[in-house]
């Protein structure tokens, strides 16, 4: 069933470019939402990020920009900002990462969106927040995750720091931003204005922390790398088996009882409770290891699953993308590029019920080339 989405009629206008942005602007597509795309003549960053390409597409590229419409304006010219203009007066929201003051500079500072549009909503996303003493530093997700703490507690150990294999301070900015326009949208329909939203990777990341701040900030625990195993509960992390790895996860002490069942592993009180067990991790990490030298993978995730314990396989990216649990979940979205013909990208991570019928929406737009729908979008500013 293909349906249009809970932000069906919604328009968003948006500037950004590289990933924290461009991901906020397609969560809205994936819920119905008509998103324009604005480019430089020189096109988003991201298109030329890579390898890899295809048919001279970045994969990158591909990634964050579902569901959208590409028009290529040049807003240093009287003729970009003009049509930027006409589209700000009809847009719904507007999304910009420029560094602090671009937007501004441009001709389009808050006073003049506001002045254009007393309903649109606007998303600035930038590095190290709007204001206060680093506000005009560029902000890069590698960056990010390093100024944010995140590469301190990530890796083998402290001298081991590491980043995230993804972009992580871009997609949760991207994804912090996305929830406070859905927001904005909900208050605008008691206001009848829109508002301005701020975010940044420094916050998305430090929002991020959960107990990693706390432990910081309540207790004055610095947190460190600690490799593949939690610092808080034990055991869970990466075990080795005969054949290959095993992830565990023990969250209550009755997944430890059942595991201890499993394994038949010998009675020992300093593993009694979980915060003995964090403390004698090193011990505890070997005794699993042990008993797990004869087990192959498969064997024992059939037996930690009958018993109820978390566990799970370390999967590469290619037995992600083929697991029948994948699609079935509808990650992998099935589009027609206007070069490449029809591939399978990524696909939106929420689903949509209505009591017992799906009425997630099933048709999704490829990511456009560059200026795809200029001619179109700027014929229809004209006609309206």
């Amino acid at each position: 069933m293909t349906t249009r989405g809970p932000l069906a009629g919604i328009l968003v206008v948006d500037l950004s470019r590289a990933v924290a942005g461009p991901q906020a602007a397609q969560m809205l597509g994936d819920l119905g939402a008509r998103v324009i795309k604005i480019e430089s003549p020189d096109g988003d960053d991201s298109r030329r990020w890579g390898p890899p390409f295809v048919g001279g597409e970045s994969t990158y590229f591909l990634s964050i920009n579902r569901n959208k419409e590409s028009v290529v304006l040049d807003l240093k010219t009287d003729d970009g900002t003009s049509a930027l203009a006409t589209l700000i007066e009809r847009a719904d929201v507007l999304i910009e990462n420029f560094r602090v003051g671009t937007l501004a500079r441009l001709g389009f500072d808050d006073a003049r969106i506001h002045q254009l549009n007393p309903r649109a909503i606007l998303l600035s996303i930038t590095g190290f927040g709007h204001d206060g003493p680093e506000a005009t530093r560029p902000g890069y997700d590698q960056i990010a995750q390093g100024e944010a703490g995140l590469m301190s507690v990530t890796g083998s150990g402290s001298d081991d720091p590491q980043r995230v294999g993804i972009p992580i301070a871009d997609v949760l900015a991207g994804m912090n931003g996305a929830f406070g326009i859905v927001a904005a949208l909900f208050d605008r329909e008691k206001t009848g204005t829109g508002q301005i939203i701020r975010t940044s990777l420094l916050a998305a990341t430090i929002g991020a922390h959960v107990y990693q701040g706390t432990a910081q900030t309540v207790a004055g625990v610095s947190g460190t790398a600690r490799g593949n195993h939690h610092p808080s509960l034990a055991p869970y992390g990466l075990f080795h088996c005969a054949d290959s790895h095993v992830q565990i996860a023990v969250g209550t002490e009755g997944h430890w009882a059942a595991l201890c069942r499993v394994l038949d592993l010998k009675a020992d009180s300093r593993f009694d409770t979980n915060a003995g067990r964090v403390t004698f991790v090193d011990d505890l990490i070997a005794v699993i290891n042990g008993a797990l030298s004869t087990w192959t993978v498969g064997d024992v995730l059939e037996a930690l699953t009958a018993a109820a314990v978390p566990a799970g396989k370390v999967r590469s990216m290619d037995e992600v993308y083929s697991w029948d649990q994948t699609r079935s979940q509808g990650l992998v979205v099935t589009v027609d590029h206007s070069t490449l013909g029809t591939i399978d990208i990524p696909g939106p991570p929420l689903r949509w019920f209505d009591g017992a019928t799906e009425v997630t929406p099933t048709h999704h737009t490829a990511p456009p080339t560059l200026g795809e729908h200029t001619n179109a979008v700027l014929r229809w500013l004209a006609d309206d």
